[in-house]
């Protein structure tokens, strides 16, 4: 659970960690359901420990005195308005791929075709699945345009495997 998520959404207001997660499930749609509690509180005590969140008991819970409301401490506030700010684009993968074909044709550990192509048979594969679940959302919601984000990446990702692909081939032709 990327921390600066868990960050924004105490920003709106403090919250027992199960208020968390089912913020984030809503806001997440169908790739929400795949986060677990252990994950949440995981998160939040790792938060705590940065000194990004500070936490109390739950006031008006008797009956569980272990749960605890977070909220953001100054420092947390700044790390989200850092976050929100920044205009970098995360890391493709992409460069570490093209590293596993040049390994694997340098050492003759396996033809660089059949890992483009392993790798086309598992971005098709994720992108049905993701295909599926957008078709499943309302129009214009939060986790449907999410999902139409990963639709596209991985449409893109599977036109720069065509690539590779002609770039390997061409190579094994020479």
């Amino acid at each position: 659970m990327q921390q600066e998520v868990v960050l924004a959404m105490l920003a709106k207001e403090p919250s027992h960690g199960y208020q968390l997660r089912a913020r984030l499930r809503q806001a997440l749609g169908p790739l929400g359901d795949g986060m677990n509690d252990g994950q949440i509180y995981v998160t939040l005590t790792r938060l705590e420990k940065a000194g990004l969140v500070a936490s109390q008991p739950a006031a008006g819970l008797p009956e569980r005195p272990d749960r605890k409301m977070y909220e953001l401490t100054p420092a947390g506030q700044q790390r989200v308005a850092d976050w929100l700010s920044d205009v970098s684009w995360p890391r493709s993968d992409l460069a570490e791929f093209h590293l596993k074909l040049i390994a694997a044709a340098s050492a003759g550990l396996a033809d660089p075709l059949a890992i483009v192509d392993a790798q086309r048979r598992e971005l098709l594969r994720r992108l049905r699945d993701v295909q599926r679940a957008a078709l499943a959302e309302p129009d214009r919601s939060a986790a449907g345009l999410l999902l139409e984000g990963i639709v596209l990446r991985l449409q893109a990702d599977l036109r720069w495997l065509e690539a590779c692909e002609r770039n390997w081939t061409r190579k094994d032709q020479s």
